[in-house]
């Protein structure tokens, strides 16, 4: 499975390369704190797959890691990604490491 880790994201963020991040969290998780990315929750993420980028690396990120290692598998198996990334530790990592001002619960 392809992953990316907090400070990796938080170099490319700061260097403004292009990529695409989704929160694959439900409705109440997204609204409480978010990443600043788009929002596709989990069940949703097959049958929307055509708003995720194929041109460019697509983050996935939900509170943990384990919702978007999931839907990273799902979509690369049913619609043949080859350019998602799961955020390691998810925005519970980020928030951590990086934005402590986030709520994620």
């Amino acid at each position: 499975m392809s992953e990316i880790t907090v400070a990796t994201l938080k170099v490319w963020r700061a260097e403004e390369r292009e990529h695409q991040l989704v929160d694959v969290r439900e409705i109440q998780e997204y609204e409480l704190g978010n990443l600043g990315g788009e929002h596709i929750p989990m069940g949703d993420c097959l049958k929307r797959h055509a708003e995720i980028k194929r041109d460019i690396p697509v983050v996935l990120h939900c509170r943990t890691g384990r919702r978007s290692a999931a839907v990273l598998s799902a979509l690369t198996s049913h619609h043949g990604f080859d350019n998602l990334l799961s955020l390691v530790g998810g925005a519970m990592a980020w928030a951590e490491n990086t934005t402590p001002s986030i709520e994620i619960e």
